[in-house]
């Protein structure tokens, strides 16, 4: 099924071991366009494309859940410009791809604090939600003004707020209850995340999400993200052993 992208990408690997959530740090697009002489926000409009391609990749290869770091809780202390050109092309995006989200079965969901976005876009969310919000075949998280701190935060407070209200017990917070109030408790573990752009780091990006998933860095710039690149990264998942605490016999076992 061929959903944005024009790669039609097979996977030459175990198509039965796939991560069940990828999360991408989609890194590289300013020094992408200053590599062609452009300004930076060059380089935001051409990552589209690539957001395309895994989307498609992700969807056709039943991955359930693809998360995009689109717009982190630091990013707004970049030029005012350029800021206002990812506003701009946010809204863009959700005009002219959630139909085409919709008709493919693909539910769209943005995570971050919205409140500090203009009350425009957040209604064209709240719209994009709602239309895909029954579809089933991939879920794609857009990560904007989120910051992993300030999702273990938000999470504190709301445990808090149970615990004040008596519906729940400080005995019954655990690891199982604290991740239940995260933003990503509606999708499966974090088992890869991708980092393009050369950088190896995760810079505040699914911080609890994060504790066992496999790390991935290409020295890829964002724009030239494709389905070549995201088979690579999936290959590379594939051929690593994952004991979660165990020694390598008993998992083997």
């Amino acid at each position: 099924m061929k959903l944005f992208a024009k790669e039609e990408t097979v996977l030459n690997t175990d198509t039965a071991n796939l991560p069940q959530h990828v999360a991408i740090i989609m890194d590289g697009n300013g020094r992408w366009a200053q590599q062609q002489g452009k300004l930076r926000t060059f380089g935001h409009k051409a990552g589209v494309d690539a957001v395309r391609a895994s989307v498609s990749f992700a969807r056709r290869h039943n991955i359930p859940a693809l998360t995009l770091f689109a717009f982190s809780s630091e990013n707004w202390k970049r030029p005012e410009e350029e800021v206002s050109v990812l506003m701009e092309l946010f809204k863009l995006v959700l005009n002219s791809e959630v139909k085409k989200l919709h008709k493919n079965n693909v539910r769209l969901k943005v995570i971050g604090d919205l409140s500090a976005f203009d009350p425009s876009l957040v209604e064209r969310i709240r719209k994009a939600e709602n239309l895909t919000a029954n579809n089933t075949a991939l879920c794609l998280n857009i990560a904007a003004n989120y910051g992993g701190r300030w999702d273990i935060v938000e999470t504190t407070k709301r445990l808090q707020t149970q615990i004040d209200e008596g519906s729940l017990q400080l005995s019954d917070i655990s690891e199982t209850t604290f991740h239940q109030q995260t933003a990503f408790a509606h999708v499966p573990e974090l088992d890869l995340l991708i980092r393009t752009g050369g950088e190896q780091r995760i810079s505040n990006f699914l911080l609890w999400q994060c504790a066992y998933s496999e790390l991935y860095f290409t020295d890829t710039l964002w724009p030239d993200f494709n389905e070549q690149t995201f088979s690579k990264a999936i290959e590379s998942f594939q051929q690593r052993q994952r004991r979660f605490g165990k020694i390598a016999e008993q998992v083997q076992c």
